[in-house]
């Protein structure tokens, strides 16, 4: 669990018990990318605010009441403010490579179906070194994604694949060796 105080003298204000993503959607990606947070209804700003972010055990409400849990964080937890921030800083500076293939793909299936099979290929084209088993995992995750996004569309003879279906299709070997499953932009 991960627990935070921000700090702008006289005020400060804490949250407990966030999980990694509570923590990125509410205070660490809108920090790093330069927008203020709002919490304990008071906006914080990385320009005068300073940000704490431990990382330990989770609270229970006895160990949070009277103001012990901040005491009780520092005691048992770990200061990962620098290794948070940095990460999110370089993740959004270098994006993950399945952003780049997704725009891709993307691409490729405007107005013509593209085999999910050549998927693999786009990765293998951006990516020469890299081992077939990481393409094919890169080429799934991007394909799983944009399918969930709603910006392609499944086709197998012709006919949409149902969202029921598709875990079963991407997981079938035929729909990656062959050109019978396409994709198609919506």
């Amino acid at each position: 669990m991960f627990h935070v105080e921000l700090r702008q003298f006289p005020h400060q204000a804490r949250a407990f018990n966030l999980t990694l993503q509570e923590l990125n959607a509410r205070i660490v990606g809108p920090w790093v990318s330069g927008r203020s947070i709002e919490l304990d209804d008071r906006h914080w700003s990385a320009e005068r605010a300073r940000l704490t972010i431990y990382e330990g055990p989770g609270l229970a409400p006895d160990q949070l009441g009277m103001g012990r849990g901040w005491g009780n964080v520092t005691r048992e937890g770990k200061d990962v403010t620098e290794r948070l921030l940095a990460e999110t800083s370089a993740a959004l500076a270098h994006p993950a490579p399945v952003v780049d293939l997704k725009y891709d793909i993307v691409a490729r299936c405007a107005g013509r179906p593209l085999p999910v099979g050549d998927v693999v290929g786009l990765v293998g084209e951006r990516y020469p070194q890299s081992r077939v088993s990481e393409r094919l995992a890169l080429a799934e995750q991007a394909v799983w994604e944009l399918l969930h996004e709603g910006a392609v569309q499944l086709v197998r003879a012709g006919e949409p694949v149902k969202s029921d279906d598709w875990q079963a299709t991407l997981f079938s070997w035929e729909t990656w060796s062959g050109a019978a499953v396409t994709l198609l932009r919506d």
